[in-house]
């Protein structure tokens, strides 16, 4: 939503990555935006998927459904995720027999990259999943997964909204053969969307909801 400042930048990278590789690949982008985040993806070659409807998670849904690919790696449109570190990850998820890895943005964060709140309620967020759900991964709010698409149908999927981000581990975790690898996590480009105790809120009380 709104990304002008570095969707172009975030296609750059992923396009000039995965051209080096074997793998085919297409990017979805899923948008509302109001400026020209989706002329810009679209004339570095995205399929731009239209999704009126706002939430984290009704955005990642419409666009898991659009992927005609058996492979899924997903990241934000803000040059805070390695692009580069799709492949490597793609290897490992079928060298290990993996059906889903998730990613450890407290590995090596650069500085800046995530105020002090936000490090905080994300630690919150990890202990009560951890607790709640006897699960052994760091980073709950991690937006960049790579996962076999046929998996999805064995997830319980409910929420719409930021939430979906920790649910998705949590099930994974519990389901599937799983895995979390640290990687680099950058300073955003462009303005923050999140609303740190609004979602902060929200994503805990949807822990103990899902819980119990």
């Amino acid at each position: 939503m709104n990304e002008e400042r570095s969707i172009g930048a975030v296609m750059d990278m992923i396009n000039s990555t995965m051209r080096a590789t074997r793998y085919d690949f297409e990017v979805l982008i899923v948008d509302l935006s109001k400026d020209r985040t989706r002329e810009i993806a679209a004339s570095k070659g995205a399929k731009v998927i239209d999704e009126p409807r706002r939430g984290y998670g009704r955005a990642y849904k419409s666009g898991f459904e659009a992927a005609t690919g058996e492979i899924i790696a997903t990241l934000d449109a803000d040059c805070t995720y390695p692009a580069e570190d799709i492949p490597k990850l793609a290897d490992m998820l079928q060298s290990e027999g993996l059906d889903f890895i998730t990613t450890d943005r407290f590995a090596a964060m650069e500085e800046g990259a995530m105020s002090g709140m936000h490090r905080f309620g994300n630690k919150v967020l990890t202990l009560t999943s951890r607790v709640l759900f006897n699960v052994k991964f760091h980073d709950s709010q991690s937006g960049m997964w790579v996962f076999r698409k046929e998996v999805l149908s064995e997830l319980e999927l409910i929420d719409d909204g930021m939430p979906f981000s920790e649910e998705i581990k949590i099930e994974a975790f519990r389901k599937l053969r799983a895995k979390e690898v640290p990687i680099v996590y950058r300073k955003r480009v462009g303005e923050v969307k999140l609303s740190s105790w609004k979602d902060g809120w929200k994503n805990f009380k949807f822990l103990w909801k899902k819980r119990f």
